[in-house]
């Protein structure tokens, strides 16, 4: 479910990824001989392009990290608690796909639109699936589609996603982690003076991982064709101690 790394400049990708063969392959006159191609590969986490999981440490909230860690476990040269190395042995779970645009009878909600509470049990309703305790909740709000189809846009600027109410949801079926094909909050916020509500009441207060900028244009048809939109999840995170998000490409097995 990851989107293709990206490693040219967009509006909504001004630090692209960097990827460059170290030591592309040069044949010895005659040819023969063994060679290796290597890579270097380099990216920004936390970008707008780019599928990525968040720690329980990205987000630091009036001077503290989930359960009141403070932030001063998070320094230059990394997070001594709650980083992405919490989930180094992967999550996998129960994933249950909702989307919202398919419910809607668009192609993709636009820049600045709220998914509420009562699109997510629309959603169940119209999909017959039901999100329960520790799932991976996936929700579709047609960001990927639109890129595709339209180009890329400041999607810092503006996004659809979540409404902060909508948090009132995970926290009643319990899940355990929340990903989307967008940010998983709307811009512009709809909370003044917070940029990023849905980020603060999850991942700071609930502890959930968050996954953003996922991709679910290969999956929606398979669950289309199978009559489901709940399947095996499973998120394997590199294992990068003290980071606080790593790249991430979630496997859906139906």
């Amino acid at each position: 479910m990851a989107a293709p790394i990206e490693t040219r400049a967009a509006p909504d990708n001004p630090q692209p990824a960097g990827h460059r063969l170290t030591s592309p392959p040069e044949p010895e006159a005659g040819g023969g001989g063994l060679h290796f191609a290597t890579d270097r590969f380099s990216m920004n986490v936390h970008g707008d392009a780019d599928s990525h999981l968040d720690a329980l440490c990205h987000v630091v909230y009036d001077g503290t990290l989930h359960g009141g860690v403070p932030a001063s476990t998070v320094t230059a040269e990394g997070a001594t608690a709650l980083s992405v190395d919490l989930v180094r042995n992967g999550i996998v779970g129960r994933g249950v796909l909702l989307d919202i645009p398919r419910l809607r009878g668009v192609p993709w909600l636009e820049p600045g639109d709220h998914v509420t509470a009562e699109d997510l049990r629309a959603a169940e309703a119209a999909q017959r699936v039901r999100v329960g305790v520790g799932d991976i909740l996936l929700v579709r709000v047609g960001h990927r589609r639109r890129r595709i189809e339209t180009g890329p846009w400041d999607a810092a600027r503006a996004r659809a996603g979540l409404h902060p109410e909508a948090v009132e949801f995970l926290a009643e079926r319990q899940v355990a982690v929340l990903g989307s094909d967008g940010n998983n909050d709307t811009a512009p916020s709809p909370t003044e003076g917070v940029d990023f509500p849905v980020h603060v009441l999850g991942i700071h207060a609930l502890g959930l991982h968050f996954m953003d900028y996922l991709q679910f244009e290969d999956l929606v048809p398979l669950c289309e064709e199978a009559h489901r939109w709940s399947f095996l999840c499973v998120v394997a995170p590199l294992r990068l101690p003290a980071a606080t998000g790593s790249p991430v490409n979630p496997i859906a097995i139906l």
